[in-house]
């Protein structure tokens, strides 16, 4: 999720850097070279229906959010270093 990147690139990198590759992705965004798929309220109840179905886990509500939208556009192919997608029973291959 855009939220989580940005967020790693202003932990992890100097402010300048962290900046730039803000403006970068926006840029990117704004000229149709990356996707920007919002959370809609249809989307945002898929994921307060799966954080009930994934109650016993520690499973984010960002990667909830992340997996309804991926189960509704039939994405399986992902990049993570998180394993919690490959817990949940819904077919994703990570790739690291």
């Amino acid at each position: 999720m855009l939220d989580e990147t940005y967020t790693v690139l202003f932990k992890r990198l100097p402010v300048d850097l962290a900046v730039n590759a803000f403006k970068t992705i926006s840029t990117a965004i704004e000229n149709g070279y990356l996707n920007l798929v919002r959370i809609t309220p249809e989307r945002f109840d898929a994921s307060q229906k799966l954080r009930l179905k994934f109650q016993d886990t520690d499973i984010s509500f960002t990667d909830l959010t992340s997996m309804a939208v991926m189960q509704e556009l039939e994405i399986t192919n992902i990049m993570t270093g998180d394993t919690h997608f490959t817990h949940v029973g819904m077919n994703f291959i990570l790739f690291p």
